[in-house]
């Protein structure tokens, strides 16, 4: 079985690639990650990345268009609040048509280790994507494995970054209070 791995990030990758290669899939990590900013903060996570595919000789494939960044941008404006969804479903549901277009039976999400964002509202997600898109959406608990994998990480010196990635979330590492009234 072929699955397409959703990765926002190098160290959120190693628990994931781990159980899935143990459950037998043909592994491929998409980058699909238009709500990361500033560019630079896109640059050090991309080249993190490709540096864990150097050392693991991994298939990734990459859509590096950064231009993608102003239609989350558009998407979100307004919608603060519900920015995490928009976002989630933003990158599910192209990872799901790439998915398909490739041939691949399966995709999921890196997103599923991270106890920091909404484990039910992801599950949620790829299951609506997978019905409306007709391909399985494989739904894995991989949070029992976020502190190994960012200890792997660690040792391999890889990038961490300090937020989820969109510009509301950086702001939000240094300011107390925040509207979006």
């Amino acid at each position: 079985m072929k699955i397409l791995l959703h990765t926002c990030c190098s160290n959120c990758a190693i628990y994931p690639l781990e159980v899935l290669k143990y459950k037998k899939f043909e592994v491929t990590l998409y980058w699909y990650n238009p709500n990361i900013h500033p560019y630079t903060e896109y640059r050090l996570r991309l080249d993190s990345l490709k540096k864990l595919q150097q050392l693991w000789k991994l298939e990734i494939i990459y859509n590096e268009d950064y231009r993608e960044f102003y239609k989350f941008i558009r998407m979100i404006s307004g919608k603060e609040k519900e920015r995490c969804l928009i976002c989630y479903k933003l990158r599910l549901e192209e990872t799901a048509r790439k998915a398909k277009e490739l041939g691949f039976s399966h995709f999921t999400t890196t997103l599923l280790v991270s106890p920091y964002q909404n484990f039910d509202k992801i599950i949620e997600i790829g299951r609506e994507i997978s019905v409306r898109l007709g391909i399985n959406f494989l739904e894995e608990d991989f949070r029992k494995g976020f502190k190994k994998g960012m200890n792997t990480g660690k040792a391999l010196e890889l990038y961490k970054q300090r937020y989820c990635g969109c510009i509301y979330s950086e702001a939000e590492r240094y300011l107390k209070e925040i509207s979006y009234e």
